[in-house]
């Protein structure tokens, strides 16, 4: 089955568009991409985005972002397939994420989230049966809602044996997430994963490089910024003791949590404390790269043989630098970190992993099948998740199943 998964993170850079073809044979799931594209959110729209992020709009603006929010997504999932060199008739589904606008956590539990980016625009441009709303299902069953691209991880990059330890899958989106998976064994022996957001992923070093450059660049490309300085390991100390880091898992947090005013907030203890714009980036940098290694040294199950980077902070060659010193420094021995595209067998890039992650939820959620991991996500049990809006080919994916 052809499937499109689509995504826009909490840095809202952009739409991820992949299409893959997935199946199942002898017993085993099978998933390979055929196109990956990534569309820009047009300036204003993204600005408008970051609005709802921070609650500086009214329920107008939130139903109109709705659906212009599906339409650019719809324009992602017929851009991938044109780069395909399908037509939409070729592709039986779409899973969508979406556009996380709101996630409410109050002291550990989540009691709502909100992702737009209306299905049945995306049904309705495209032609294609759309999957969405995942999160909200896990959610209703008392679990954190996130992350959930552990299924992903659980069910097709578990390591072998041979690796000697666990297996650590670190997403550096906007906000950090990590799958900590077990070597495979016998189904009776295995153990649970486990699976949390870690925090701050790029989104305050995103916020940085806005204040840095007075709004010339939305991103510290290549750790640039940050090399000019040099981080606080004072501050960056006193920042780890957010309460968020402390926290048992299972846990998620967003810009809700780690938002433009908290950043600014710290931005005021690193200027009292003589840090320069420079140093503050760096020392926002070097907190992404110590709360995963911390969060490591808290909770993990087991010993860690391997850290496997996606995510767009998988690109910034100082916060990769960094990563391997913080794990040095709290693990207290070397750790190999390598990219997702490195991992032999792996579908797809670190690039396209979320948007893969939504196209396999979809696939799931037709077959009737479980799309959370009540160990990562903390839910009541297993669920199916998802909401269907019929595209034309609906009939035609309901008698083929």
């Amino acid at each position: 089955m052809r499937v499109i998964g689509l995504m826009s993170g909490t840095s809202a850079d952009g739409i991820d568009a992949v299409l893959a073809e997935i199946g199942e044979s002898d017993g085993s799931l099978h998933l390979r991409q055929m196109a990956a594209v990534t569309l820009p959110w047009p300036p204003e729209e993204r600005e408008e985005i970051f609005h709802l992020f921070a609650a500086q709009t009214d329920a107008r603006a939130l139903c109109r972002a709705n659906f212009q929010v599906g339409r650019r997504f719809a324009q992602a999932a017929l851009a991938v397939i044109d780069a395909a060199g399908l037509t939409p008739a070729d592709v039986a589904l779409i899973g969508s994420h979406g556009q996380t606008i709101w996630h409410e956590v109050v002291e550990g539990e989540v009691h709502s989230t909100l992702q737009i980016g209306e299905a049945a625009v995306i049904a309705e441009e495209t032609g294609i049966t759309t999957v969405a709303d995942f999160r909200v299902a896990d959610v209703a069953a008392g679990g954190q809602g996130a992350p959930l691209v552990s299924i992903f991880d659980w069910l097709l990059l578990r390591p072998p044996a041979s690796l000697g330890g666990w297996r650590a899958l670190q997403n550096i989106g906007g906000i950090g997430n990590v799958t900590f998976l077990p070597p495979l064994e016998t189904a009776a022996a295995s153990p649970p994963p486990l699976a949390f957001d870690t925090g701050p992923g790029n989104a305050l070093i995103d916020w940085a490089a806005v204040q840095l450059t007075d709004g010339a660049r939305h991103y510290d490309e290549d750790g640039r910024l940050a090399r000019q300085g040099k981080p606080s390991a004072a501050l960056v100390e006193r920042w780890l003791q957010h309460p968020y880091f402390l926290r048992q898992p299972p846990k998620t947090t967003g810009r809700e949590l780690f938002s433009a005013a908290l950043a600014q907030q710290w931005q005021e203890e690193a200027a009292a404390a003589g840090l320069s714009a420079a140093d503050f980036i760096a020392s926002l940098t070097d907190l992404t790269a110590a709360s995963i290694a911390d969060a490591y040294a808290r909770f993990a199950l087991a010993p860690v043989a391997q850290v496997v980077v996606a995510g767009g902070g998988a690109r910034n060659p100082l916060l990769m630098e960094r990563l391997v010193y913080q794990l040095r420094e709290r693990l207290g021995k070397n750790v190999p970190v390598i990219p997702h595209s490195n991992l032999k067998d792996a579908p797809g890039d670190g690039n396209s992993k979320e948007a893969l992650t939504f196209a396999l939820l979809a696939w799931l959620t037709v077959h009737g099948r479980t799309g959370n991991l009540p160990a990562c996500t903390g839910a009541s049990g297993q669920r199916v998740l998802g909401k269907i809006a019929p595209g034309r080919n609906f009939g035609k994916i309901v008698f083929s199943l």
